[in-house]
């Protein structure tokens, strides 16, 4: 569910840019080559579509084994931008047979796994660009990149940036109310396309650790969603409004509770001891509007579920525009009718001697 919004890290590297390139009088050939590009390396990769924004957050989780490439024979995202010191887990769901993950430099490297809940982590505490990837499937085109700090990367997608970045997404009204003290949201991030997607339980928001980062995620139908601790902030738990789910109320770094999230729709959450202070979340199905419905599970609203208002009006006005012409016909054939013949007029505006 690709749009195209152009994040403010998107417009901000942008300008800097052209600005640069005016400056210098140059090329975009020339700036393009003294910086590294990822075009090449993924020329192969089926599932890359850009880098995906996961700064803000102390640890990021990248599926090992997600649909691309001809099968389960990716990353989930491929291509990633952290901040320096983030920490990034690579979790395997057990499908495509075993896979490791490899970085080009030697930097790090992983085992050879097949199965599913098994985990890899390195830290990146420089920024600069590391590229990656699983040694029997590489020629298939299973290969990633870590993009750490404002490293600069040619040939990435504004597009799915823009979509995907922690911040600057759709903020749909309906959930204005629901996060009105939450202080870490900042729109919808985009996590569609991922079988497992992982949110943070501790992230930074709301006066301290109290918040889930991404605060708001959407998703596809069918998606596991992992909420992972990481420590801080006291014992938090996740619990859904609608009661379809709640996890017990943990303070352990690495513990981990999910749900996959099979029907299209809007589901609230939010920790129980620590809602009052902000810390909820959302997870939006499909191609929900960020309606509640009855039980916090539907994206129905009005009388016509699942139509917004704004639609029923432009879908009125063509009819009124087309039936406009239809109804004036008819009016003026009424009207004849109605009026009596001029011979008839005459007749009685001049009666006979």
């Amino acid at each position: 569910m690709t749009t195209n919004r152009f994040s403010r890290r998107a417009v901000v590297r942008t300008a800097v840019g052209v600005g640069a390139t005016a400056a210098l009088g140059v090329g975009s050939s020339t700036v393009s080559a003294q910086s590294p590009t990822l075009s090449s390396w993924f020329s192969n990769t089926s599932n890359y579509d850009g880098v995906v924004d996961r700064t803000g957050q102390s640890e990021v989780t990248i599926t090992v084994g997600a649909s691309g490439n001809g099968g389960n024979f990716g990353f989930g995202p491929a291509a990633v931008r952290v901040d320096p010191g983030t920490t990034v887990v690579w979790k395997w769901n057990g499908k495509g047979s075993s896979h490791n993950v490899v970085a080009e430099d030697g930097s790090f490297k992983s085992e050879m796994v097949g199965t599913s809940g098994h985990t890899f982590s390195h830290t990146f505490e420089e920024a600069g660009v590391w590229k990656y990837a699983c040694t029997p499937h590489k020629p298939m085109g299973m290969k990633g990149a870590v993009v750490v700090g404002d490293a600069a990367v040619g040939g990435e997608s504004s597009a799915t940036q823009s979509t995907a970045e922690k911040s600057g997404g759709e903020k749909p009204a309906a959930l204005k109310s629901w996060f009105s003290n939450t202080s870490n949201y900042d729109g919808v991030v985009d996590r569609t396309g991922n079988d497992e997607v992982t949110v943070e339980v501790g992230a930074k928001g709301n006066g301290a650790s109290f918040a889930f980062g991404p605060a708001a995620i959407r998703v596809d139908p069918g998606t596991t969603v992992v909420w992972e601790w990481n420590g801080k902030g006291g014992a938090h738990n996740v619990v859904a409004e609608d009661g379809s789910f709640k996890s017990e109320m943990v303070n352990k770094s690495g513990h981990s509770f999910s749900h996959a999230f099979e029907e299209t729709g809007t589901y609230k959450y939010a920790c129980t001891p620590h809602k009052s202070m902000g810390m909820k979340g959302v997870v939006l199905v499909g191609d929900a509007g960020g309606g509640a419905g009855g039980s916090g599970g539907s994206s129905n609203s009005g009388a016509f579920g699942g139509v917004s208002d704004s639609a029923l009006l432009f879908g009125g006005s063509l009819l009124g525009a087309f039936l406009s012409p239809i109804a004036v016909a008819v009016m003026l054939a009424l009207g004849d009718d109605d009026c009596p013949p001029e011979t008839d007029e005459r007749t009685h505006g001049h009666p006979s001697d």
